[in-house]
């Protein structure tokens, strides 16, 4: 299994935006800051806002910030915004009782299961002491 890197760079960005609190962050100071391009970036963060996790506040003023609690942004949130939340594995014989695919639909939700109960903020809160 592997994830997009526009999964790796929304994870950080989610990250990068609960270490700055509610400043807003101009998409520009975030590509730099992940020495991205602009124009790949906003779709990722285009994707943030339609999954209700940052909003977008145009204008010169403007800029994006958290439109959720910190503490309540999963990395399965942030991963499903991104990926959708299809199943990873479909089994491709039409068996019943298709044991393969009864051990993945199990593996898979014990991984879904822990990613919505680790919170981005952990992380953040964690390189915030480490960079003091």
């Amino acid at each position: 299994m592997k994830y997009s890197k526009a999964t790796n760079y929304a994870l950080h960005t989610i990250v990068y935006m609960i270490a700055h609190g509610d400043e807003k962050l101009g998409v520009q100071k975030l590509a730099g800051h992940f020495k991205v391009s602009v124009t790949y970036l906003s779709k990722i963060l285009t994707q943030l806002v339609k999954a209700g996790l940052i909003e977008s506040t145009p204008g010169a003023k403007g800029g994006y910030a958290l439109s959720k609690q910190t503490e309540e942004i999963s990395f399965m949130d942030v991963i499903n915004a991104i990926e959708g939340n299809g199943a990873l594995f479909k089994c491709e014989f039409q068996e019943t009782k298709c044991m393969i695919h009864q051990v993945m639909i199990e593996a898979e939700s014990r991984m879904e299961k822990y990613l919505q109960e680790k919170k981005l903020y952990e992380i953040a809160k964690k390189e915030n002491l480490a960079k003091k």
